[in-house]
């Protein structure tokens, strides 16, 4: 039998995930484009990370960090009574650090491509440079907003190493779907295990499909260009 609540916290965990991230994600694609600071490499790399870091190991870390037998996480219990470890909250911010490459990174690729004399031409006209992100850079990298939304929702639904660390297997709380198909396997629930990995690869499927449809399409909107 299908039990549903596993699908539902992991469409919860990506949507959160995917807006929180592209809050965040613009501005910083944004001054990765085009800031001249060389601390800015540095910033990159960390970015970065999470795309060659074992997740165990990121998921390691920010279960020490959470945990309130260290000052940061006894911190955040006793004063703010926050607790990341094994919540919700926590696999959100698990969630924020391991995806954030799959949405910067396409936005910061949209705002290189784009030349430069459609800087120079909106403060030329005395546009400030918030007006100019909203509304001369953004209209123009339409498809890799669409394309980092996408990658990090899809990337988000197939977290499993940092959120099993952070998260654990809390019913209702912290068991997505990654989850279920393990404890599922270790239960030796093959048929059931098999379900929840055929919906999943489907679903993944479609996602990357979706993804190289946008980037073909506006590959041949630039060519007709």
């Amino acid at each position: 039998m299908w039990d549903f609540a596993p699908f539902i916290l992991t469409l919860k965990l990506s949507l959160v995930t995917t807006a929180i991230l592209f809050i965040v994600g613009v501005p910083l694609a944004y001054w990765l484009a085009y800031s001249r600071f060389k601390i800015k490499v540095v910033v990159e790399a960390l970015v970065a990370l999470p795309i060659v870091l074992p997740p165990s190991v990121l998921g390691f870390y920010l279960l020490l960090a959470f945990s309130p037998q260290n000052t940061f996480g006894r911190l955040l219990h006793e004063y703010l009574d926050i607790q990341f470890v094994f919540s919700f909250p926590g696999l959100v911010i698990a969630s924020l650090i391991y995806s954030m490459p799959f949405m910067v990174q396409p936005i910061q690729s949209g705002f290189q491509q784009l030349p430069r004399t459609l800087l120079d031409a909106a403060y030329t006209l005395g546009k400030g440079r918030m007006t100019t992100l909203i509304k001369v850079l953004l209209p123009n990298i339409k498809a890799s907003l669409l394309t980092g939304c996408i990658l990090a929702f899809a990337h988000t639904i197939g977290e499993f190493g940092v959120v099993l660390m952070v998260g654990g297997n809390i019913p209702d709380e912290t068991r997505v779907i990654s989850i279920a198909i393990y404890d599922e396997v270790e239960s030796m629930n093959y048929d059931k295990a098999n379900m929840y990995s055929i919906a999943l690869l489907a679903f993944s499927f479609m996602i990357l499909t979706i993804v190289y449809i946008i980037n073909y399409n506006h590959r041949r909107k630039i060519e007709i260009l």
